[in-house]
């Protein structure tokens, strides 16, 4: 049963969500739920995982994305429509979070032909450490290909720190982790949707994550299991461009 707080939280997610192209501040999420501002950013990353801040940054850019696919408005319009008033800090913004330039994005069709991890910074000689777990279906619902990306925190976006690719849910490996903290995040889209643009918190897209994990010098991390379920609300969204696995499915017939 939804708690009182999660219902909260979404209500402030839905006025997010109708007002992307205005100024919203703290002040006015934290009135919509009728809370202090403190309490009400403790409770906010509590459901959430991220701060509302973040939030907010992540559903612009999602609904920036939106609009480079299925409509002809400028990326200067575009920027305005999402909340930006600096169409240099919309671009910068957007290619930090999503990968690529909104006119990279829009050109082909949000797809990238590879997913480039950020650099390790591993010491010379360090031990190599791997992350491995497993991945299952969720109850109900088809599953396609499976993106299991390592990220500093728990919303997925940026470069990841390491990552694979599974053709369907099971085993997998992330090798050669650096030290840190993160979270592995996964991400499934049934096979035949790979090309919507229109995936969101309502459809068939499936994640999962598990974290904070740990990797030091002289630590294992234990198996990271996860049950990919369907896309909530309260879900930041999945910022990064998809992954052209029709590319893929090309390579391993010919292979």
């Amino acid at each position: 049963m939804e708690s009182t707080i999660e219902r909260v939280v979404t209500r402030v997610i839905e006025d997010m969500r109708a007002n992307l192209g205005e100024r919203i501040t703290i002040d006015d999420m934290a009135q919509t739920a009728m809370f202090s501002k403190f309490h009400f950013t403790r409770l906010f990353r509590g459901q959430t995982g991220v701060s509302p801040g973040r939030f907010l940054s992540a559903l612009r850019l999602n609904e920036a994305k939106r609009l480079l696919i299925n409509t002809d408005l400028s990326i200067a319009d575009i920027s305005n429509c999402v909340g930006y008033s600096s169409v240099g800090t919309f671009s910068s913004r957007f290619k930090t979070c999503v990968g690529i330039a909104p006119s990279t994005y829009r050109q082909f069709n949000g797809f990238v032909s590879e997913i480039p991890t950020a650099d390790d910074n591993l010491p010379q000689g360090a031990a190599q450490t791997s992350i491995t777990g497993t991945v299952s279906a969720a109850p109900e619902g088809d599953t396609g290909f499976v993106f299991i990306g390592l990220f500093p925190d728990c919303i997925p976006q940026g470069q990841p720190v390491r990552c694979v690719i599974l053709d369907r849910p099971g085993p997998y490996t992330l090798r050669n982790v650096p030290p840190g903290t993160w979270h592995v995040l996964v991400q499934s889209v049934p096979y035949g949707m790979e090309e919507s643009q229109d995936l969101g918190e309502d459809d068939a897209t499936f994640v999962g994550a598990h974290g904070p994990v740990t990797v030091g010098p002289d630590e294992t991390p234990a198996p990271a299991d996860i049950e990919l379920r369907p896309i909530r609300a309260l879900d930041p969204p999945v910022l990064l461009a998809l992954l052209d696995m029709r590319l893929t499915a090309l390579r391993a017939v010919a292979a």
